[in-house]
């Protein structure tokens, strides 16, 4: 299931040298396998995402162990505190993956949820940041990773304006490139939640690129909103939608995430190549020898024959009186007899 790749990484993609890319969210679909998180990696390659994302939880650095579950959804886990610290992965394993990443031609990108997490993570190597929604508000954190300089992608799902106003100008500045996304944190979120006509008051408020962050379980939100500008789609993807976690009814199948690739790429090479209306007339010319239809005799005729309706028929080809000189035929004299079906011209007539 080889697709097509775009050939991007986030930080080409912010400083606007390129197509948009798709990013594919593992976030905990791993269940804290590493096996399984190697296995995404290849899959999301094969599907021809631009990227692959994880989520970095260190849980005694970024929880308490009384965290309360927001849904109740594993019972595995006695608490939520129990169930960060399972998916927790070693540095050395981080590197793995990045590498792994990077040997499939793939950019690796993980969300930090503490100081900690920002720090491996830039030991190990990330092309651009991704901030959770959660975390947009969190200015120490941001402030941390903008130090690095890196491009980041600000999901912007619980924050309202005055926030967004507070994160984009701290990023300024630090000089850091960014794009927002907007984002819904509804899982699955259904198609009157998405909110696509906010992509162009984000561009329009912040001059910035925007993206979607899409929780809707679909590719239909994303390729909507690569056909209003989108520089970043990013989905979270699952194996199988019988698979354990509490993103899957949210998810893309690696099915649908080539999908979505394709589309994407489809949907960028028509915006890349407006038509103009006049030109495609012209070079539609012999399309209309064959398709259109042209002024012919409905059945034999005299010459000298003064036309009316039913001497006359509009049939394929065209290359004759077209129909639209119809008016200017009624009434006037044929200068020679004409065979049924014998196309009319204009010398023709008297």
């Amino acid at each position: 299931m080889e697709a097509e790749k775009g050939g991007s990484c986030p930080a080409v993609i912010l400083m606007g040298d390129s197509g948009p890319i798709v990013v594919a969210e593992v976030a905990q679909a791993h269940d804290g396998s590493l096996g399984a998180a190697h296995a995404f990696i290849d899959a999301v390659a094969d599907a021809g995402a631009d990227a692959i994302k994880f989520q970095t939880h260190i849980a005694a650095a970024e929880s308490t162990p009384d965290e309360p579950w927001r849904v109740k959804f594993s019972l595995q886990d006695a608490t939520r505190f129990d169930y960060w610290k399972r998916m927790e992965f070693s540095e050395e394993q981080w590197h793995g993956l990045a590498e792994h990443a990077r040997s499939r031609g793939i950019g690796f990108l993980s969300s930090p949820f503490s100081f900690e997490a920002v720090e491996l993570l830039e030991r190990v190597g990330v092309l651009a940041w991704k901030v959770a929604s959660g975390e947009v508000a969190n200015r120490p954190l941001l402030e941390r990773i903008a130090r690095t300089g890196k491009p980041v992608l600000l999901s912007s799902g619980l924050s309202g304006w005055a926030e967004l106003d507070q994160a984009v100008e701290l990023l300024r500045r630090y000089s850091v490139p960014f794009c927002v996304l907007q984002c819904t944190t509804m899982y699955p979120t259904p198609p009157e939640r998405i909110g696509l006509n906010l992509l162009e008051e984000i561009r329009h408020r912040y001059g910035c690129p925007v993206g979607l962050s899409d929780h809707s379980g679909t590719v239909f939100a994303g390729l909507a909103a690569a056909a209003l500008g989108a520089r970043v789609v990013e989905v979270h993807v699952t194996f199988s939608r019988r698979a354990f976690g509490p993103d899957v009814p949210a998810s893309l199948t690696i099915e649908e995430l080539a999908e979505l690739v394709r589309g994407v790429r489809f949907v960028d090479r028509v915006l890349a190549h407006p038509l103009d209306k006049e030109s495609q007339a012209e070079g539609a010319a012999e399309l209309r020898m064959v398709f259109g239809k042209s002024i012919v005799a409905a059945c034999d005729l005299d010459v000298g024959v003064s036309l009316g309706e039913a001497h006359l028929a509009l049939r394929k080809p065209g290359g004759g009186l077209p129909p639209g000189s119809w008016d200017k035929v009624l009434g006037r004299r044929l200068r020679r007899p004409l065979k049924a079906n014998e196309r009319l011209r204009e010398d023709d007539l008297e």
